[in-house]
């Protein structure tokens, strides 16, 4: 199953073309695709105009959810934050450190325009969606 990260949401809800929204927007047709807490968290606090949220809020809910939260993934982000800062990597968001600490843990894809998640490709077998 395909996570689909709040950096490639909030680039599809502004109408940015790029690559990920391009997979996205084929993804969505195709595919059952995830989101869960962290992301809805991230994605929705982002809305000005409540038509928009709203909208938001109704395509999300219609995809799969998991809570991403919990003490598995907890203690797997400490285990891949404190090794990729042995290696003198520092990733700058707690949060994208869940997220792929939870794709890991439940061995989803993420789709991402983030390069804090690469490490983790690189490191920890992250799948990635290309």
């Amino acid at each position: 199953m395909v996570l689909v990260d709040s950096s490639v949401w909030v680039d599809y809800f502004n109408g940015s073309t790029n690559r990920e929204t391009d997979l996205l927007d084929q993804l969505l047709g195709d595919q059952v695709l995830l989101t869960g807490d962290l992301i809805l968290a991230e994605v929705l606090r982002g809305f000005d105009a409540q038509r928009d949220f709203r909208s938001a809020k109704r395509l999300l809910a219609r995809l799969a959810y998991e809570d991403m939260l919990g003490r598995e993934v907890a203690e797997r982000s400490i285990t891949c934050y404190r090794a990729l800062r042995r290696r003198g990597i520092t990733v700058r968001k707690t949060i994208d450190v869940l997220i792929a600490s939870f794709c890991i843990a439940r061995g989803h894809s993420l789709l991402h325009r983030d390069r804090d998640f690469e490490p983790f490709r690189k490191y920890f077998g992250l799948q990635v969606a290309a």
